[in-house]
């Protein structure tokens, strides 16, 4: 579990046969063989490691659903270790399994804040509300406007500064997660055959505020 307040950029060093090859220096401060460390908002397990880098095995599946195939060696990527039950939760909650890919957009200044608009398919948009979060390549981001075929985030200068967002460019992909609160209450609202119906409906939940 991740909170998408990313802790360092590191550099993809190699990617061969499954196996991927990161440099970094913060994440791997402490690390141990088996921790998971979110590369890009991938949750990905550290293999084996020395004092500039570290190892983790890429499942086909992974591939399948992000975008680290296509990263060439040096290409920049976020990294943040899994979050520890004393940390402040700075983000949202963060699984580190991915949705799909987005691509950018556009790019657009508004005062001290950048704008990032992101082309997605409709099965990731469908969780996107303005004001909610999403994560792009694994940082915690701010939703400012939601549409059928695209979302909207504002960031400041900071996060812009300290992610791999400093280097990306229009038609850039993006790993999407969205919230993962969203999925459990779309779950828990559908029918269930040959089973006592929920009492949590849309009916409910506007009763009760939270529509």
């Amino acid at each position: 579990m991740f909170t998408g307040i990313v802790e360092e950029v590191g550099r993809i060093k190699t990617y061969q046969n499954g196996r991927l090859i990161i440099g970094a220096e913060k994440v791997i401060e402490d690390v141990r063989i088996g921790d998971s460390i979110s590369v890009n908002g991938v949750c990905l397990t550290v293999t084996e490691f020395s004092t500039r880098e570290f190892f983790a095995d890429v499942m086909p599946e992974t591939l399948k659903r992000t975008a680290l195939e296509n990263l060439p060696p040096g290409s920049a990527v976020n990294l943040e270790r899994a979050l520890r039950p004393c940390d402040r939760l700075g983000g949202h909650i963060v699984s580190g399994h991915i949705d799909g890919v987005g691509k950018i957009l556009a790019w657009q200044t508004e005062k001290n804040a950048a704008l990032l608009k992101v082309g997605a398919s409709s099965a990731i948009t469908r969780y996107t509300v303005e004001k909610g979060s999403v994560a792009l390549d694994g940082i915690s981001l701010t939703v400012v406007e939601a549409a059928t075929d695209y979302f909207t985030v504002s960031l400041i200068p900071h996060t812009r500064q300290s992610t791999n967002l400093s280097e990306k460019k229009l038609g850039d992909p993006l790993n999407i997660e969205t919230d993962i609160i969203g999925k459990y209450v779309e779950k828990l609202l559908q029918p269930k055959e040959n089973k006592t119906p929920s009492r949590l409906t849309a009916e409910f939940l506007t009763l009760n505020g939270f529509c």
